[in-house]
């Protein structure tokens, strides 16, 4: 090895070893946990993959997977709409702008279990927001979180406003180094506003909305906090997600199993970011 490659070796090697003590040791470590019977009070004991296949007939565990994939499905989309949205217009040329991009990026600000217990005291039955204003119009009140559907759409609204000014701060980065000399020049041009958002903006910004999409839909597949404090996961389990499903078990201290649903988790991360990834390739190729 030459000097040059030995000092970009050492520039990394704290990256590196980060990277192995923080993210490659626990991953190895919770899928060696999951091949092993871990319960509290109990003798640990290899059993290969004894719980992945006590997963596959676990009814709670498939309604937790097709919760956990619905909801980022509904959420990232309309998280992605309204921050793109968001970022075209702090990308325009406004007044006290710097001020308009500092309260966009206050929702993403607020810690999560506050954010979520903003948002309990909005659904609340009794004296929360939603249902005062319902008053106005002659309806409700409202069991908001008390069906199925309803408390989905409570979770993917309170998700949406949170993180949507992520989303938007991302793209709007991306925008800021499109060249303006291509806008100026579609509308000599005669192109209008949205043939310049189909052939200018979205082509060159699709590397930027893949990263957005990964960041989004990886967050989303591990939601966990809005859930714990809004729903619990109720009602009826209808809106418990593979974190919350997981956390149980851990709680339980059934540690063995816990780690197969979160290794189960990690696949499916892992899974939808090389779809985004090839998504992307594929894209810029056809660009």
């Amino acid at each position: 090895m030459n000097n040059k490659g030995r000092d970009a070796l050492l520039f990394i090697l704290p990256l590196i070893c980060f990277v192995i003590l923080f993210i490659l040791i626990p991953v190895i470590g919770t899928l060696l946990n999951s091949l092993r019977q871990d319960v509290s009070f109990m003798p640990k004991r290899f059993i290969g993959f004894t719980n992945f296949v006590r997963l596959s007939a676990d009814q709670k565990f498939w309604q937790s997977v097709l919760f956990t994939l619905v909801f980022p499905a509904i959420s990232v989309f309309l998280e992605m709409v309204f921050g793109m949205v968001i970022a075209i217009t702090l990308n325009q040329t406004l007044k006290l702008r710097g001020l308009l991009r500092g309260i966009a990026l206050i929702p993403w600000a607020i810690p999560g279990v506050i954010s979520a217990r903003i948002w309990q005291m909005i659904y609340r039955y009794d004296y929360g927001l939603a249902n005062y204003l319902l008053k106005f119009v002659g309806i409700g009140p409202v069991n908001w979180l008390g069906s199925s559907s309803g408390a989905f759409l409570c979770l993917v609204m309170a998700d949406v406003w949170r993180t949507t000014p992520f989303v938007a701060i991302i793209l709007l980065a991306g925008l800021q180094v499109i060249p303006t000399e291509l806008y100026e020049q579609a509308k000599v041009d005669g192109a209008g506003p949205i043939k310049r958002f189909l052939y200018i903006t979205l082509p060159l910004l699709s590397p930027i909305i893949i990263v957005a999409l990964i960041f989004r839909t990886i967050d989303a597949l591990r939601v966990f906090d809005i859930i714990y404090v809004l729903t619990g996961g109720g009602p009826g389990g209808a809106t418990t997600s593979l974190s919350i499903y997981g956390y149980r078990f851990y709680l339980l201290g059934d540690f063995g199993y816990g780690s197969a649903i979160s290794v189960m988790l990690f696949i499916f991360a892992l899974i939808f970011a090389l779809i985004f990834i090839k998504a992307g390739k594929f894209g810029r190729l056809s660009v």
